[in-house]
């Protein structure tokens, strides 16, 4: 191998339709634009995080700046995270108001509270779909303020005051 370079040149025994000696590159993984894949950090170091738990901590964050300009009035309020929405539009309809979605594909949805199947209270809910939202923004910031922006939404629909009440807090409200 020559002093700096990246390529190695091996003959392969065994190869005998090759008129020259098969060139192995380190490049291999890069082949159509495609990068080392995989985690950079294993499983098995502390700082390992799974997609779906980051996206979890951006949701946490997000609501928690939500949360703590309205915690009183947002106490019986869950705020869950499904992977894909579990609806369709059917043709000709439009999403209901407690539906934020991107044309077509919710993203998020209020559950008003209710009672369940088996007669017990259930309480209002945010329910937040990870792949759509994860599509929609290209890295970890983006997301966390795409999921702000969609929190706000449900909120101000659960508290029924506008979106731009619930970013200034109560105080101004």
């Amino acid at each position: 191998m020559a002093a700096g370079s990246r390529i190695a040149v091996r003959e392969f025994p065994g190869d005998p339709g090759r008129r020259r000696p098969r060139v192995v590159t380190s490049r291999r993984a890069e082949r159509r634009g495609h990068g080392p894949r995989g985690p950079i950090l294993p499983p098995e170091v502390p700082r390992w995080r799974s997609r779906s738990a980051d996206f979890d901590v951006a949701a946490l964050e997000a609501f928690a700046e939500i949360d703590q300009h309205w915690h009183a009035r947002l106490v019986h309020l869950d705020l869950a995270v499904d992977m894909v929405p579990r609806m369709r539009l059917r043709p000709g309809e439009t999403w209901p108001e407690e539906v934020v979605a991107d044309g077509d594909v919710p993203l998020a949805r209020l559950v008003p509270a209710g009672v369940d199947r088996s007669g017990q209270p259930t309480r209002a809910r945010l329910v937040l779909f990870r792949k759509p939202l994860a599509r929609r923004a290209p890295d970890g910031d983006d997301l966390r303020d795409l999921i702000y922006s969609v929190l706000v939404e449900l909120v101000s629909q659960h508290l029924e005051i506008s979106p731009d009440d619930v970013e200034a807090g109560p105080d101004d409200a």
